[in-house]
């Protein structure tokens, strides 16, 4: 089956950025997807957290959400809806993944477990738990195209994540992002292709791309790779929409060629001889 990726420059207005992810959605469908993956982040995009707080709302008021939702139902097509701000029922906030299904329900839910804390050469200085809980739950689901295990963006770093999903069922792995150019330069490729290779699995990852409203500067690439490693699409620095097929056999292939997740142990106590 096919899956399309969309790859975008969201901004500070989410309208706009509905109307974007509902364009993909019907472009998608036109091509005969059937399930299209968004980036991190792809209804609000805005370091500024004073003008960001107002459109950062609870789930059953995300006014991006439903739009998607309605065009899924519409177009009978699945989105993985990367990420969106979300404002959790305690007042924090979430960055939440959604899975909607070709009927416009919500079939899972995922919350970033790893968020981003650092300061890069060059000045860049990100704090993203200055405003964000992190999740507790990893979740696979699934989907036309397979069992999918969910992540977002920095999640990449921790195989065990990974690792986890693949145990638990999943033969696709999504990773919608907003990476950095300088980390998305050094880093991005080699890992999304590290984390298919050791799982045996397809990894989708759609990026967000270009010179945001809010002046940071993200690195595109979206990517899909087969489970032996093989870069399926990468659509470099443009914002657009491609298509990939899915081949479950390319999982069973690979699954049967080096059969990690048959050999896999638990670690055992490490010794600091």
């Amino acid at each position: 089956m096919k899956a399309a990726l969309l790859q975008m420059t969201a901004g500070i207005e989410p309208a706009v950025n509905a109307a974007a992810l509902v364009d993909a959605v019907d472009a998608a469908a036109e091509q005969g997807a059937a399930m299209l993956f968004t980036p991190e982040m792809s209804g609000l995009l805005d370091r500024d957290r004073d003008r960001a707080a107002s459109h950062i709302v609870i789930e059953s008021d995300d006014r991006v959400l439903a739009a998607v939702r309605d065009a899924a139902a519409r177009r009978g097509v699945w989105v993985h809806l990367g990420s969106l701000a979300i404002r959790r029922e305690d007042g924090r906030l979430a960055n939440r993944g959604f899975v909607i299904d070709a009927d416009g329900a919500i079939r899972a839910r995922y919350d970033k477990l790893h968020l981003f804390d650092v300061e890069l050469p060059g000045g860049e200085r990100w704090r993203e738990s200055a405003s964000y809980a992190g999740g507790e739950t990893a979740v696979v689901v699934d989907t036309p195209l397979g069992a999918l295990g969910l992540s977002i963006c920095y999640d990449l770093r921790f195989p065990a994540l990974f690792s986890a999903l693949a145990r638990a069922g999943a033969t696709l792995l999504a990773v919608p992002a907003a990476f950095t150019r300088p980390t998305g330069a050094a880093h991005w490729d080699v890992l999304l292709r590290a984390r298919a290779i050791e799982n045996a699995a397809f990894v989708i990852a759609a990026a967000q791309t270009g010179e945001h409203a809010d002046g940071r500067a993200t690195w595109g690439h979206s990517l899909a790779v087969d489970p032996w490693g093989e870069r399926l699409v990468d659509m470099g620095a443009d914002p657009g929409v491609a298509l990939v097929e899915i081949d479950p056999a390319r999982v069973d292939a690979a699954r049967a060629r080096v059969p990690v997740l048959d050999h896999a142990r638990s670690i055992p106590p490490v010794i600091r001889a």
